[in-house]
């Protein structure tokens, strides 16, 4: 469950971690929260992610807390549980925050077309919206967007690429590898 909506964090800690999808980017707040995860620090999403979501605000690279890499290498070790432990705060609008908390109830294993996940949050004609707010959200791999696919099936947009949503997938026993 995603907690309420956040204030800005006053700072943010930046810290990598290498995975087998390659190097993710953390940044923690000041209580040791996850606010964003995201594939190639230097990437323009990451850059465009940063600039939307903590304009202004203070940056310093350190650790993130190690309860946090340790879930997040449990995961990538196969507890595909372990990232449940891992405490995140989030802005978003309220719709975000309702596709965000209705992906985190997608189990590891299983997907879910973008149009079944609109319906279940009682919105099914917002189809492109929950695929919108599915690509906005900041703390990909922590909440599952990779688990929304195409109604027919198919692998469609990933903002960490479609090769690293067919290995998480494959990894979770969504996909043959």
């Amino acid at each position: 469950m995603i907690p309420p909506a956040a204030p800005p964090p006053e700072r943010l800690t930046l810290d990598r971690l290498a995975s087998p999808v390659g190097v993710v980017q953390l940044a923690v707040d000041e209580t040791g929260a996850l606010r964003m995860l995201e594939f190639d620090a230097d990437s323009p999403r990451a850059r465009k992610l940063m600039a939307r979501h903590f304009a202004g605000v203070p940056t310093t690279a350190g650790t993130a807390p190690a309860a946090i890499r340790r879930a997040l290498e449990a995961y990538f070790a196969g507890q595909l549980t372990a990232l449940a432990a891992i405490p995140v705060r989030l802005g978003g609008t309220d719709f975000q925050r309702r596709v965000w908390t209705a992906l985190t109830d997608i189990p590891p294993g299983v997907t879910e077309s973008y149009g079944a996940l609109a319906a279940r949050i009682g919105q099914p004609r917002a189809v492109r919206a929950v695929g919108l707010a599915n690509g906005a959200n900041p703390v990909g791999i922590v909440i599952p967007c990779r688990r929304v696919i195409g109604a027919d099936g198919a692998l469609t947009g990933y903002g960490g690429g479609l090769e690293r949503k067919r290995w998480l997938l494959a990894h979770e026993g969504a996909l043959a590898a």
